[in-house]
């Protein structure tokens, strides 16, 4: 029906309940639109390494990276729709070959995350499973291991260790020293290799024990002066033979958190005293066995081992360890 201003009305139930059934539909829809999923994502903005504000990697990723001590500054922790957590690369210092046909120095410990957290990259298969740290508001310190100094006609100091958070990366063991005595070398992240007479094995790696294991084993003597090579991080050192060869070191692993795919970690070279071949350096840094002085040593900041020596004069000094790194990496848009 019309009422006199001749504007169409309804009769019956419901006649004002449907006006009003629409204008609360629509304020349901404006409610349900800004109440939607909850706070968007939030990132990580952190501090520190080298360069100070971290690279941008990937577009989307940032790494900073440390060659020597530092703090890793979280200043905001964003969210797990952004970013929470970092991955890392943390590796201890390599250890010194031994003198005077002296084995092979040790790797340091090799640990890293699987990269989950912060894009596709290629990381070592020790990587795999491991997960991601979450980080809080707060500076991290850094610890990055300096490498085994060498020394005249003994065993090969061994390397320091390498720590961010949680995470702590032992330095390799030192290269066993030659002589008339049996040098087994130390233990480490990487074991040494063996020196002396023999036959006797090398020192252990993955020491102190961690899951997945930091190291691998130097390699063993097995004949007089027949000396073993370093342990790295992927393979254990090489054994020296009765055919008048020294052992190799062992091979390091590779990872691309910093951008570029990259090889650390290779066990020391071991010497052989009398004719023979000298060990070669693991690949990843590790310093070839030899005669010469000074004795080539690991790599600078991929925690590799130094060569063994067999008789350089005037000094008769083990290769010197390379010093160890630690990189973090994370979302940050």
């Amino acid at each position: 029906m019309r009422n006199l201003k001749n504007n169409l009305t309804t009769s019956g139930k419901g006649s004002t309940n449907i006006q009003s059934k629409r204008i609360k539909g629509f304020g349901y829809q404006v409610l349900g639109f800004g109440s939607g999923g909850g706070p968007g994502a939030t990132y990580i903005v952190a501090t520190g390494g080298s360069p100070s504000s971290g690279a941008i990697v990937c577009t989307d990723y940032k790494q900073h990276t440390f060659t020597g001590p530092g703090t890793f500054t979280v200043c905001e922790v964003g969210n797990e729709k952004g970013s929470d957590s970092v991955d890392y690369l943390v590796i201890g210092g390599g250890a010194a070959g031994g003198a005077h046909g002296g084995g092979g120095g040790g790797a340091g410990g090799y640990r890293e995350s699987s990269g989950a957290a912060s894009g596709c990259y290629t990381r070592s298969p020790l990587g795999a499973c491991v997960s991601a740290l979450p980080v809080t508001a707060t500076g991290y310190p850094i610890t990055v291991g300096g490498g085994g100094s060498g020394v005249a006609c003994a065993t090969g100091p061994s390397g320091t260790g390498s720590s961010f958070s949680t995470i702590t990366s032992a330095g390799g063991g030192g290269g066993g020293g030659g002589g008339a005595g049996n040098y087994p070398g130390n233990t480490g992240g990487s074991g040494g290799g063996s020196g002396g007479y023999g036959p006797h094995a090398g020192a252990a790696g993955n020491t102190p024990s961690v899951s997945p294991p930091q190291g691998n084993p130097g390699g063993s003597t097995t004949a007089p002066f027949r000396n073993g090579g370093g342990g790295g991080a992927a393979a254990a050192g090489g054994d020296g033979t009765g055919s008048c060869t020294a052992g190799p070191g062992g091979a390091g692993q590779t990872s691309a958190i910093d951008g570029t795919p990259t090889t650390r970690t290779g066990g020391g070279g071991a010497s052989v005293q009398g004719p023979g071949t000298h060990g070669t350096g693991g690949p990843g840094g590790g310093g070839d066995g030899t005669d010469s002085n000074p004795t080539p040593g690991g790599t600078v900041n991929t925690g590799s081992g130094g060569g063994g020596v067999h008789n350089a004069t005037p000094a008769n000094v083990g290769g010197a360890g390379g010093s160890g790194i630690v990189v973090i990496r994370y979302k940050f848009q």
